[in-house]
């Protein structure tokens, strides 16, 4: 929770508190970042470590899935489909693809509901009671469903992208396998995610078994690639900051061109490094129909800006023609 947002509240509520107390600090795992921040706010600790911080639940059979990132979707239902779910908790990594996927559960006939730390307070309260009580069968969440919610007899944890750090990986699937009974988890991983998967692997010590879902072609993971997928990917053999080009079309050469009227505008596209001289546009003059005194108008020193704006000067195509006399 410290790494999460929730620094400034802790911050607050310390300072309100005696320098002279006692503070108990859980946490599931202790990576070194997390404990810098704990020391922050304890005095001489003793730790008691009940298990190894980066060992994963013994009851928990683990699955990694590896498909191309436009099959997850189908995967994931497949795999809802073929298991014997009884709930299930579905991780996204960011909060708008939970309402995404929630939505793409919920055309195809499944039961389920969002979670995230956008929604209000008492909203996050009622659906968790209604995922407690079986009211809902699959409830997908990002990482604020990871760390301190028991959920008695969860039976799957699906992890439709795979977790930016991989203590989290430890705090989703740790939903499940929990006061004795068995656990299922799958981690849905695309051929980007290579390095993100190589390095939950590291940190709990072994591999994770690679499954398959009914009727979806299979995917090798690149451990190549730069890494996290943020926005568009890119290619394993695209350095970062550069732009993918499509192929010449009948023998057409591959240097820079300009843009036609008709191209969209792409986010996270780089700007053209070429300059393309355009001819002047040519700006229609209209009279004002209330023109103010040249004194009122703007300084010469904003006249460099070129900016075009109304204010008090409506121009006179804008103005309501005036009435004319019937004619006799």
């Amino acid at each position: 929770m410290l790494d999460m947002g929730f620094i400034p509240d802790v911050e607050r509520i310390v300072g309100l508190l005696p320098k002279t107390r006692q503070t108990l600090f859980f946490s599931a795992t202790l990576p070194p970042e997390i404990r810098r921040l704990g020391d922050a706010f304890l005095n001489d600790p003793v730790e008691i470590a009940v298990t190894p911080p980066t060992s994963p639940a013994a009851l928990v059979q683990q699955s990694l899935v590896v498909v191309a990132s436009e099959d997850k979707r189908e995967a994931l239902r497949r795999l809802i489909a073929s298991e014997d779910v009884k709930n299930a908790l579905i991780f996204c990594n960011r909060k708008r693809d939970v309402d995404i996927l929630q939505r793409s559960l919920s055309r195809s006939g499944l039961d389920a509901a969002a979670l995230h730390g956008d929604m209000p307070q008492p909203k996050r309260t009622e659906t968790l009671d209604r995922f407690r009580n079986g009211e809902i069968r699959l409830l997908v969440a990002s990482d604020v469903a990871a760390r301190g919610l028991d959920i008695q007899g969860l039976s799957h944890v699906f992890n439709f992208d795979v977790p930016y750090h991989a203590e989290d990986y430890i705090h989703r699937i740790g939903r499940t396998g929990r006061a004795g009974k068995a656990g299922r988890s799958f981690t849905l991983a695309a051929p980007e995610d290579g390095k993100a998967v190589a390095a939950i692997e590291t940190l709990i010590g072994k591999g994770i078994p690679q499954t398959t879902a009914d009727d979806i072609a299979p995917a090798e993971l690149d451990f190549t690639g730069g890494g996290y997928r943020r926005g568009r990917s890119r290619t394993a053999s695209q350095p970062r900051g550069e732009t993918r080009r499509s192929a010449p079309r009948n023998g057409a050469s591959d240097g820079p061109r300009a843009p036609a009227a008709g191209d969209r505008k792409l986010r996270g596209r780089a700007a053209p490094t070429e300059r393309i001289d355009t001819p002047e546009p040519k700006v229609a003059l209209f009279p004002r129909a209330n023109a103010r005194p040249a004194a009122e108008r703007r300084p010469p020193e904003q006249a460099e800006r070129r900016v075009v704006g109304f204010g008090d000067d409506l121009p006179a195509f804008l103005a309501r023609p005036p009435k004319v006399a019937a004619r006799a």
